[in-house]
């Protein structure tokens, strides 16, 4: 008898993934130049130079049977380490390689730190709008996701939901800043709120409430903004990344956990991720991309085509009436669509070649998202058909 739960879940095959499908599709009848694909999170830009450098460096003088073998259980030490120092230069932390474990991307780093802090029947709260594989990471682990509704004003924390969330069996709050699909980063008030929340709650329920954070976007930030890093501001935090988005290499799957030195039984987190690799699979990552990274901490893509792409479609956003927050970095805008629908209004949109994603299973009905991910010249050439299709559709015009 196959597993029923996984069953039902091919019925809800992933949004996003089923307009990138459609975008593809309509590719091959018109030219994929001419569809506007806003569909899909994928890095546009390569991976610096210096990495592929590395990793031709890697493969032609380090021994094969090394380089291609298994790693520790706990990943490589030398990686760790390095990891830790480059975090400690950046954010004047205090990690160890001892806090530090590899893993294969951020979905491999969220499915160890969810198990580490929580067992089966707890709850974790997270913010709309949040990243729809939120759900399944959570539930996977035999848990419970509890999504507050957003502040749509500004997508900050809605404290004012949280109290409704939060009881004695919540484990831990999720974070996601810069937010997927918002591209709001989370300021230094709002993460010194929520950490005077978290002690104040993990006080009242005699256990520690840990903090979740996030953060595969890290590295794009917008105007010259450093974004804040949450584990400076509660001590209680695990620290999920990826270099998929950094380093362009979304495809070799590789991040890490990093555990707040001072959180509760710091010293355990690392081992306690290696005993659940064994369970989860998500055990070894790439030897070859664990060295790669290691030499490329500080190094990214030229991301700046994003912030170029962000700001001319914040303007043409603005130009034709639609509501939007200005995002701090990612490669994503959430705008609010000009119908209550958003379903509506995206399948409407197919119309005039433009893939855009609903908000509704970020948990943000009304709303729609761009990921613009894409060559600077599209994005230029996407405005004739949103500016036809808002036109069209719903009668607006374009203000100069």
């Amino acid at each position: 008898m196959i597993a029923q739960h996984y069953k039902d879940m091919l019925g809800a095959k992933s949004v996003i993934r089923q307009i990138s499908e459609w975008s593809t599709a309509r590719g091959a009848e018109i030219g994929y130049e001419n569809v506007f694909d806003y569909s899909l999170g994928n890095p546009s830009v390569p991976a610096p130079q210096k990495f592929t450098d590395v990793c031709l460096d890697l493969l032609e003088h380090v021994d094969p049977v090394t380089l291609h073998g298994y790693t520790p259980t706990l990943t490589l030490p030398d990686v760790r380490a390095k990891v830790a120092e480059s975090l400690n230069r950046r954010f004047g932390m205090d990690y160890t390689g001892d806090h530090i474990f590899m893993t294969t991307g951020a979905a491999g780093a969220l499915a160890h730190a969810v198990r580490c802090i929580a067992v089966p029947g707890q709850n974790i709260v997270t913010f709309a709008p949040f990243f729809p594989e939120y759900k399944p990471y959570v539930e996977g682990a035999g848990l419970t996701l509890r999504v507050a509704p957003p502040r749509c004003e500004d997508f900050q924390i809605n404290f004012a939901a949280l109290d409704g969330l939060m009881d004695e069996n919540t484990a831990a709050v999720l974070i996601n800043s810069p937010n997927n699909p918002s591209g709001t980063a989370y300021s230094a008030e709002t993460l010194t709120q929520l950490a005077d929340y978290l002690k104040k709650k993990s006080t009242e329920y005699g256990h520690h409430i840990f903090l979740i954070s996030d953060e595969p976007y890290r590295e794009i930030a917008f105007g010259g903004k450093t974004i804040p890093y949450p584990a400076k501001f509660y001590d209680d935090t695990l620290t999920c990344y990826s270099f998929s988005k950094s380093l362009s290499v979304p495809g070799e799957r590789i991040g890490y956990v990093a555990a707040n030195p001072r959180c509760e039984d710091a010293a355990y987190i690392v081992p306690m991720c290696g005993q659940i690799s064994r369970g989860t699979g998500h055990n070894c990552p790439s030897g070859l991309f664990q060295r790669a990274v290691a030499e490329c901490l500080e190094e990214t893509s030229d991301l700046s085509v994003y912030e170029t792409n962000m700001e001319l479609i914040y303007d043409e956003l603005k130009a034709l009436g639609f509501t939007v927050c200005k995002p701090d970095g990612t490669f994503y805008i959430f705008p609010k669509a000009l119908e209550e629908d958003a379903k509506s209004f995206c399948q409407k949109a197919m119309k005039y070649d433009l893939a855009l994603v609903p908000g509704d299973s970020f948990g943000c009905p009304g709303y729609f998202r761009m990921a613009y991910c894409i060559e600077t010249e599209k994005v230029r050439r996407s405005f004739v058909a949103l500016e036809k299709f808002v036109s069209t559709e719903y009668g607006a015009t374009k203000q100069h």
